[in-house]
C-alpha cells in the first residue's frame, strides 16, 4: 500500500487525528521556546553540522579509532555489515552465556534490524523497557515516532491494554496509576534479565566510549544489573571527541522534546568489574547512502524527531503510514535508498514548505533532499498513467501564457456556474476532503490592468 491508502486508514479516526495532530505540534512549541533560549542557538546548529560532515568525509579512521579506544577499555567490538550479521552476532552472545531473558532500552537500529523477532524465534525474552516501547511491543505495533514511540495511542488506548497484557484495573486513562502499573512490571524484568541490550546516541572517537540518551533511567538499570552488555550502533553515531557532546546534548533534547537535555546521558566506557561489555558496529546500507552525493547529508541525522513534530503530513497522517522504522520526513530520505520501489510514494508525502529543515539540529536539507528523491523515482520507476498524463498536459499549459489565460477563464467559469456534482468527481482528489475555493472576482492580471488603466 502507498502512504496515501495507509495515511486514509489513519484518517478514518478525525477525532484522534486532531489530537495527534495537535500533541505533536505541542511538542514543537516547546522546541521553539527551547531553542530560543540558547544564545547563538543557530551557530550551533551549524557546528553540529559541521563536525557532522567532517566525521562522514573521515568515517573509516575514526571507526578505527573507536575500535582500539574500545578494545583498550576492554569492550569487545563486532561489525556486521547487515541485519543479518546484527542479529547473529547478538544471538551467539547471549548464547555463549546462556541468557534467555534479555532487557532492552530504545534502539531505532534494533527496529530497523528487526531484533525482537528474530530473537524470540530462538527462544529469548526480549522487553522493551522504554515505556512507548513496552506499550507498542504490548500491542505488537511497531513505533509510530523515533522519540515517542506510542504517540498515536490514547491514555485510554493504554489503559485498555494494560488491562488485557498487565492485569490492571480500569482507570479511566490514570497517567500516574499507569506509570506507576509499568514500573512495578519493568522491575520484576530488570531483577530477572541475564542480559541488556542498548541503542548508542553518540560514540565517541576519542574515548572508544559511548553515550546513551534516556528519560527514564532504563538504560542504566538494564545495563548495572545484567551480566551483559550489549550496545547497538550504525556508523554514522561516530563522533570525534568527547568535547563534543557539548554540542550535540544541547541541540538533540531541546529539538526532540523541549527539554534543556535528556534526564539521563550515561556514559559507558568499560564493563564494571565481572561483566562484559560488547559493541555491534552496524552498516546496514550506510555506506551505500554515503555514496549518494545528494542524500549524503541524511547520515547527520541524531534522531530527535523534531522533522516528524512539525511536520503537516506527518501529524495527520501518522507514523505507520510510512511503513518505515524511521517515519516522517527523515525517513522519506532514508527509506528509498533502501528499496526504492516499495517507498516511492514517501517522498511524494510532503509538501516541501522547508519546516522540516528549518528544526533540523544539524541543518539537514530535508526538503531538498526530498524534491531530489522525486526526480530520481519519476526517472527510475513506472508512473500511472492518469499522473503522467495530467503532469505533461500541465507543463504544456503552464508553458504557454495564452493558454495558461485561457485554462484560467475556463476554471473560473466552471467554478462559479457549472454544477457541483461535474466538479467534485474521482479525478478531483482535491475536492474528496474540501471544498475548492469560491471564484469571486478576476485573475490577478485582469485586476492589475484595470487598476493601472485608472491611474
Amino acid at each position: 500500500m502507498s502512504h496515501a491508502s495507509k495515511a486514509a486508514e489513519f484518517n478514518k479516526d478525525e477525532a484522534k487525528v486532531n489530537w495527534h495532530d495537535k500533541a505533536l505540534w505541542y511538542v514543537r512549541e516547546k522546541r521553539d521556546k527551547s531553542a530560543h533560549n540558547v544564545q547563538g542557538w543557530e551557530y550551533l546548529r551549524q557546528l553540529g553540522s559541521s563536525i557532522k560532515a567532517n566525521v562522514l568525509s573521515n568515517l573509516d579512521e575514526y571507526l578505527v579509532q573507536f575500535e582500539n579506544n574500545a578494545k583498550k577499555n576492554g569492550v569487545q567490538v563486532h561489525w556486521a555489515s547487515n541485519a543479518e550479521e546484527h542479529n547473529n552476532i547478538i544471538n551467539s552472545i547471549l548464547d555463549k552465556h546462556h541468557a534467555k531473558k534479555v532487557v532492552k532500552s530504545k534502539s531505532m537500529l534494533t527496529e530497523e534490524c528487526h531484533l525482537n523477532p528474530f530473537l524470540e524465534s530462538k527462544g529469548i525474552e526480549v522487553v522493551d523497557t522504554d515505556l512507548g516501547e513496552r506499550i507498542v511491543q504490548l500491542a505488537e505495533e511497531p513505533p509510530s515516532h523515533i522519540v515517542l514511540p506510542a504517540i498515536h495511542k490514547t491514555k485510554e488506548d493504554v489503559d485498555e491494554l494494560f488491562q488485557e497484557h498487565l492485569g490492571t484495573k480500569p482507570s479511566g486513562g490514570n497517567p500516574e496509576y499507569l506509570v506507576a502499573e509499568a514500573r512495578k512490571h519493568l522491575r520484576d524484568k530488570f531483577l530477572k534479565a541475564d542480559a541488556a541490550i542498548t541503542g548508542v546516541n553518540f560514540a565517541v572517537a576519542d574515548t572508544g566510549g559511548v553515550v546513551v540518551c534516556t528519560n527514564e533511567g532504563n538504560a542504566d538499570m538494564g545495563v548495572h544489573l545484567s551480566k551483559v552488555h550489549i550496545a547497538c550502533m550504525g556508523i554514522e553515531k561516530i563522533i570525534p571527541k568527547e568535547k563534543h557532546l557539548g554540542v550535540f546534548l544541547r541541540l538533540l533534547a531541546r529539538s526532540a522534546t523541549g527539554q534543556p537535555i535528556t534526564t539521563y546521558s550515561s556514559h559507558f566506557n568499560k564493563a564494571s568489574e565481572g561483566k562484559e561489555m560488547h559493541i555491534v558496529i552496524v552498516d546496514n546500507g550506510r555506506t551505500e547512502q554515503l555514496s549518494r552525493e545528494d542524500f549524503r547529508a541524511s547520515l547527520h541525522c541524531i534522531r530527535c524527531g523534531a522533522c516528524m513534530n512539525t511536520c503537516p503530513i506527518y501529524r495527520r497522517s501518522g507514523g505507520h503510514s510510512y511503513d518505515y522504522t524511521i517515519p516522517g520526513p527523515i525517513g522519506s530520505i532514508l527509506s528509498p535508498g533502501k528499496d526504492l520501489k516499495k517507498h516511492s510514494s514517501l517522498p511524494f508525502a510532503s509538501t516541501l514548505c522547508g519546516s522540516c529543515s528549518n528544526v533540523c539540529p544539524v541543518k539537514i536539507n530535508i526538503h531538498e533532499q526530498l524534491y531530489k528523491w522525486r526526480q530520481v523515482i519519476v526517472k527510475e520507476e513506472k508512473q500511472p498513467v492518469i499522473k503522467k498524463t495530467i503532469l505533461k498536459t500541465a507543463g504544456v499549459v503552464l508553458s504557454k501564457p495564452g493558454l495558461y489565460n485561457m485554462a484560467g477563464k475556463s476554471a473560473r467559469f466552471m467554478l462559479k456556474y457549472a454544477p457541483k456534482a461535474m466538479i467534485y468527481n474521482k479525478l478531483n482528489a482535491w475536492g474528496k476532503a474540501r471544498d475548492l475555493p469560491e471564484v469571486k472576482n478576476d485573475n490577478f492580471d485582469d485586476w492589475y490592468k484595470k487598476r493601472k488603466k485608472n491611474g
